[in-house]
């Protein structure tokens, strides 16, 4: 079944008509510790190995599965929307049904030239936070017993 994707506002308004769907943010720590979707959860798909380099996050799924029921409405985002829809393709392999991809994520989505075709949760006035409270990717690993 094909992933649901949703530009910024739609999402925003699936999450205010579904209270208990969850806003999955799969960027790094450090990203989402700088600025996040108000009530966002973050669980990174890759992490960052170095200057400039990112590795997949080998307790992504796992740290999900315990987290998460397989049957909650997840609304994945990331930077522009590549790494959440790879994070949808791996969510929804382990069995998760109610899947959506944010399409232009919190930054937007730029074409070759780097114009902007999508613009991101940010740039498009949605409600952003910088508290972590226990919406921390190291809260989520206390959760799932990692």
């Amino acid at each position: 079944m094909p992933i649901n994707q949703q530009p910024p506002p739609e999402a925003f308004d699936t999450l205010k008509k579904n209270p208990d769907a969850i806003y999955l943010d799969v960027r790094t720590e450090a990203e989402f510790a700088a600025g996040h979707p108000a009530g966002a959860i973050n669980v990174p798909v890759m992490l960052a190995k170095g200057a400039g380099q990112m590795q997949l996050n080998l307790e992504f799924v796992d740290v999900a599965e315990k987290v998460f029921p397989r049957d909650k409405k997840l609304v994945v985002g990331c930077l522009s929307g590549g790494r959440s829809q790879r994070a949808c393709e791996m969510l929804e392999e382990a069995g998760f049904t109610d899947l959506t991809n944010v399409v232009g994520g919190f930054g937007g989505q730029r074409d070759a030239s780097g114009q902007v075709v999508v613009k991101g949760w940010r740039d498009s006035g949605l409600p952003v936070t910088n508290d972590l409270g226990d919406a921390s990717y190291e809260s989520q690993r206390k959760k799932a017993a990692l």
